[in-house]
């Protein structure tokens, strides 16, 4: 396939002149360079991902045996609450679209830097305050109730710390807009010339989705906080039942982000996927208008879907239906990404190096997480497993199996190209093992535990179901251990790693055209489209194709 109109780019040079060096300093700096930012996201909520881990592994540690023995029951709310916090806000969200977002964008897009350069680095600069705040509430009591916070539960347990998770989550919040402000003005207005919409790199769409949903739910959810912190230190009644309030209005409230929030965690992970399923099976991507529009379908469809996990609070039965269908109805583009996967690598040359076995485990546990969910959107199989442990394992298996095995896929894919040097490959499939023994055995399990009966967010249970949650926490162990090799790779290949050279993978996209890592600027001299994103195998499709920097190419039609 000969390509006539070029859709794809590469720098003035691939060789970009030296640059200003970024050294260890940097990263502890206010800079408003969108690489630097990227990394400090990433490194960042990395390290909230270590501490939500092991929040988790004291959750189960607690949950090996029936009675209440190593940690109370008080401390055991406080442990599971923080723990589903931290892991949402402070490292899936903030690590898709802060993290890879920041670092890939303008790349992709041939820009020199985020739109808002100085917003960009007040939107991460939030971060870690807001995480060490949630932390410290164990001192005065940590919340309690749940990291839904419903009332009247939230009302009156450990207000402090209720308070404290409240001012978290609303500068947690805050951050997360202004960034969606600055992807959204940065892929609409500072594409380069001749980059048209429909020429960008799917990770790109998948952004433009995220970013359009955390401008539409988040204030909502911010809203919802406030008119809660009221009802916690001024005594009013938006929520209170006992003053006339109505907690399901929270619930709605809530809901109204929270369940856009699974798809701001997944789609800048569905955006990764597919760039790392083409270049590593050496195939272009199979319907990329699907994959790019069926991003957008997700982003309108979150929206009208939040009441499916209210089934159980006395909604209409004419309400049910409508989000019953609604919640069945947002599979089918997410089904078109994951045919689209499948065609991509089926016939391609695969290479199973660290970042395509996790992108190969990504799909898989996603889509077993995705059919739990297709069940659970079913109104009489939600009633019987609601609150019940086959919810954690379904949402584990979205979050956990997807966005978390995604988000590996993509370090392991651009690690490379962050530092200009190759992880050890060894050390990553070890990892990949580890991940996914501990993680099946952690929680496949409590999908049986779940339809037996099993509550979640309790302590202690029915002995009947002990031998299940035993296996549960040596999967957790598992897990736990994975980690070790995963931190040495990436802390020794930074450091001592054979050099990667520009564009190890061989890659069409333009974030692989210049040097790695790039210059401050990116590119040294104007980028200029040649070539398609994904024309692996296909006429015109040599990356790296090069001008010296003092022409000044015109930008392709």
């Amino acid at each position: 396939m000969t390509t006539q109109t070029p859709t794809q780019s590469t720098p003035a040079r691939s060789h970009p002149e030296p640059h200003q060096e970024t050294t260890w300093r940097t990263y502890f700096s206010f800079s408003t360079d969108h690489k630097v930012i990227g990394i400090q996201y990433l490194v960042t909520t990395f390290v909230f991902y270590l501490i939500g881990g092991a929040l988790a592994t004291a959750v189960r540690t607690e949950l090996a045996t029936p009675e209440v023995d190593f940690v109370s029951r008080e401390v055991y709310n406080g442990l599971f609450t923080v723990h589903a916090t931290v892991m949402i806000f402070l490292w899936i969200v903030p690590a898709g679209t802060g993290a890879f977002g920041n670092y890939l964008l303008p790349l992709m897009l041939g820009a020199r830097d985020m739109a808002f350069p100085k917003l960009n680095a007040v939107a991460f600069w939030m971060i870690p305050p807001a995480g060490v705040l949630l932390m410290l509430s164990f001192i005065w009591g940590a919340p309690a109730a749940g990291w839904t916070s419903y009332p009247p539960l939230s009302i009156v347990t450990n207000p402090v710390g209720e308070m404290i998770w409240i001012l978290s989550l609303l500068i947690l919040g805050t951050s997360s807009i202004l960034g969606a402000v600055n992807f959204l003005t940065t892929i609409l207005k500072m594409r380069m010339p001749g980059l048209g919409l429909n020429q960008m790199p799917l990770f790109c769409w998948a952004m433009l989705a995220a970013s359009a949903l955390i401008l539409l739910s988040t204030p909502v959810l911010a809203g919802a906080l406030i008119l809660l912190s009221f009802d916690i230190v001024a005594g009013t009644a938006f929520f209170n039942p006992t003053g006339g309030g109505d907690p399901v209005v929270y619930q709605h409230m809530f809901w109204f982000y929270s369940h856009p929030a699974v798809y701001i965690m997944i789609l800048p992970v569905f955006g990764m996927i597919s760039e790392i399923l083409p270049v590593h099976s050496r195939k272009p991507i199979f319907g990329y208008k699907a994959i790019a529009y069926s991003s957008l379908a997700i982003s309108f469809l979150g929206l009208v879907v939040w009441a499916h996990h209210m089934f159980t609070s006395g909604t209409p039965p004419w309400l049910r239906m409508f989000f019953m269908i609604a919640t069945m109805v947002i599979a089918v583009p997410t089904g078109i990404k994951v045919f689209s996967w499948l065609a991509t690598i089926w016939g391609g040359k695969l290479e199973l190096n660290s970042a395509m076995l996790f992108a190969l485990g990504f799909v898989s546990m996603f889509v077993i997480g995705g059919i739990s969910g297709v069940m659970v959107a079913a109104v009489p199989f939600d009633i019987h497993v609601h609150d019940t442990y086959f919810i954690v394992a379904h949402i584990h298996y979205v979050l956990f199996g997807g966005s978390v095995f995604g988000l590996y896929a993509g370090i392991y894919h651009w690690f490379p190209k962050m530092t200009g040097r190759m992880m050890n490959e060894f050390w990553g499939r070890v990892h990949f093992v580890l991940t996914f023994i501990g993680f099946n055995i952690t929680f496949m399990p409590m999908h049986k535990l779940g339809l037996e009966g099993m509550n979640r967010r309790i302590a202690e249970y029915d002995p009947k179901y002990a031998a299940l949650n035993l296996v549960c926490t040596v999967g957790t162990y598992i897990l736990a251990v994975s980690t070790f090799p995963f931190i040495f790779n990436a802390i020794w290949s930074w450091w001592k790693g054979p050099k990667a050279g520009d564009n190890p993978w061989r890659a069409l996209t333009l974030e692989w055209q210049t040097s790695s890592p790039p210059p401050v600027e990116n590119f040294v001299g104007e980028p200029v489209l040649v070539t398609e994103p994904y024309a692996y195998g296909l006429n015109g499709s040599t990356p790296g194709i090069s001008l010296e920097p003092e022409a000044t190419p015109s930008p392709a039609t």
